[in-house]
């Protein structure tokens, strides 16, 4: 691999685009590897085959400086890992399984490219998907974009946003509120240097700076036959709407302390977004409970229930509160 000097594009800020590209190649050429004939980086296009028989999952999403993500307090590194992890998570709600992922970076002059490819290929390695492809350009901000690839095994409905039912409970797959509130700690005065420890809990550093994709949690619920999914991207007051007004179903919402995590405030649990677990509906959260427990997972947290009203939707037998990121244009 030829390079314009002896130093890894992981060290450099000035790589050249061709010798970056080469990099990126053999970054992600480990495991999970192509199919035999399957074509990766290299090519005008990608050619893949898909993991399953079925209908091929697609899912999109940008990360952009200023707006998700902070260089002052994320690495290039968790920004690459945040942002393939964000794209997957849309297939953990459809109760999918990531293959394949493309990625396009527009970055400023100077941001080391090949230190975010890293990340990207953690993440990647931890959903078991193989990144083929993407492309490469300045900008005067940090543009991330991944599109995720999927499929689903077996015979089971995929999840939606609009199956849910009057009478179905609401889960979610863990407490909420850790990115938000980490993203608070993290952005507020701390003092380096001092004892040498991270003034701010680890686990709420790490859900802002490196969320979790749900696969498992996603899998599960679908297999055992629940109604409908959303991850939780924007905030859990506006994503539970989403279901409801697609279900054409009402909500009566009953958020208890075991639904908002540690160090997190009431108002970051139901508002502040970016937590990537899994609201699902259900008609029988004991069987989807037993599922959880039988593949090693965290227990379900119930928050309440859908109704025959629909629009009708209530917090603690209040008006539910107007929550969530919504972006302005």
């Amino acid at each position: 691999m030829r390079r314009p000097n002896s130093e890894s594009p992981a060290e450099r800020t000035d790589e050249d685009e061709f010798a970056l590209v080469e990099y990126l190649r053999e970054r992600f050429a480990g495991p999970p590897a192509l199919a035999p004939g399957d074509l990766g980086i290299g090519d005008d296009a990608a050619a893949v085959t898909p993991a399953h028989p079925g209908p091929v999952l697609l899912a999109t999403d940008l990360v952009v400086e200023g707006v998700h993500v902070d260089r002052a307090v994320s690495s290039p590194e968790d920004i690459g890992w945040k942002a393939l992890m964000v794209a997957v998570s849309d297939l953990a709600a459809m109760g999918a399984d990531a293959s394949h992922a493309l990625l396009s970076v527009a970055a400023p002059p100077g941001f080391p490219v090949a230190r975010l490819a890293d990340g990207v290929a953690e993440a990647a390695a931890a959903c078991g998907c193989t990144v083929v492809g993407g492309d490469l350009s300045g900008s005067p901000v940090l543009v991330v974009s991944v599109t995720a690839v999927g499929s689903a095994p077996g015979d089971a409905p995929l999840l939606r946003r609009d199956g849910a039912r009057p009478g179905d409970v609401l889960v979610v797959t863990g407490p909420l509120g850790r990115s938000a509130a980490g993203m608070r700690l993290l952005g507020g005065p701390s003092t380096p240097g001092t004892g040498g420890e991270d003034p701010v809990p680890p686990e709420l550093a790490t859900a802002h700076r490196r969320p979790v994709a749900r696969l498992a949690e996603g899998r599960a619920a679908r297999r055992v036959g629940a109604t409908a999914a959303i991850d939780v991207s924007d905030g859990l007051v506006a994503d539970v709407v989403h279901v409801a007004e697609a279900s054409d179903v009402g909500l009566e919402l009953t958020v208890g302390e075991d639904a908002v995590a540690a160090g997190a405030t009431r108002d970051e649990a139901l508002g502040g977004g970016e937590d990537y677990e899994l609201v699902l509906a259900t008609g029988d959260p004991d069987a989807l409970a037993a599922a959880f427990a039988a593949a090693g997972l965290r227990p379900p947290i119930r928050i309440g229930t859908c109704t025959d009203h629909p629009g009708a939707f209530t917090l603690d037998g209040g008006p539910l509160p107007q929550e969530g990121w919504r972006h302005r244009f």
